[in-house]
């Protein structure tokens, strides 16, 4: 079947889009408001863009009235977020801050969530989050109705368990995002192997006679 995103209607086209690119990592993003209001809220269309420097990207969409979203409006005024990475016994509390709570209000105690101060920014973290990453914003941009946000990582919050020799991450198992509304995956089942080299790759197929 070919499906043609032009004659279709954008909740059609974010359904479709949001099933097929899939697994995704889920961005749980703290940010601060003006008036210290700590608003908590998750993001799936979010990624890593490089490591030199270590930049982060979420796209922020509109809320459901079509209004500017809290995350968006906080980003915006203090040039800082915090991503923190979802693991399966914070997923209730995860899914629970996807409600719309109002602007003046935080997620925070219906979620029954504790923040941990971060180093080099003012907006907090989740302290039981395995994984946080403090962003100062690098830039925003606007994608049709979703603002696209780039963020300099400039520190990193991992759990001591999780850290092996030479900054090796052993054990960390995040949930994933599938399809749109409400799917979700474990990623607790992981497999390890080696990318080959192209020379292996000739040397191989010499062995096989191919």
């Amino acid at each position: 079947m070919q499906i043609d995103p032009a004659l279709q209607s954008s909740a059609d086209n974010y359904k479709l889009l949001t099933n097929l690119v899939v697994p995704r990592p889920i961005a749980w993003v703290s940010t601060l408001s003006q008036s210290g209001v700590v608003n908590l809220a998750p993001f799936s269309f979010f990624n890593a863009l490089g490591s030199d420097p270590v930049y982060l990207v979420i796209s922020v969409g509109r809320n459901d009235k079509g209004e500017l979203k809290d995350t968006e409006q906080n980003i915006q005024s203090s040039g800082e977020f915090v991503v923190n990475m979802v693991t399966e016994d914070l997923f209730d509390a995860m899914n629970l801050s996807a409600a719309d709570f109002p602007p003046d209000q935080s997620e925070l105690e219906a979620a029954q969530l504790q923040m941990a101060p971060s180093v080099h920014i003012k907006t907090p973290r989740v302290a039981r989050a395995q994984v946080s990453m403090e962003c100062k914003l690098f830039s925003a941009q606007q994608l049709g109705a979703n603002m696209l946000f780039i963020g300099q990582v400039v520190m990193f919050h991992v759990a001591d368990a999780l850290i092996g020799p030479r900054l090796r991450v052993n054990g960390f198992t995040p949930i994933g995002r599938l399809g749109s509304p409400s799917v979700y995956c474990r990623t607790t089942d992981q497999f390890d192997v080696a990318r080959i080299t192209y020379a292996q790759w000739q040397g191989k197929d010499k062995a096989t006679g191919a």
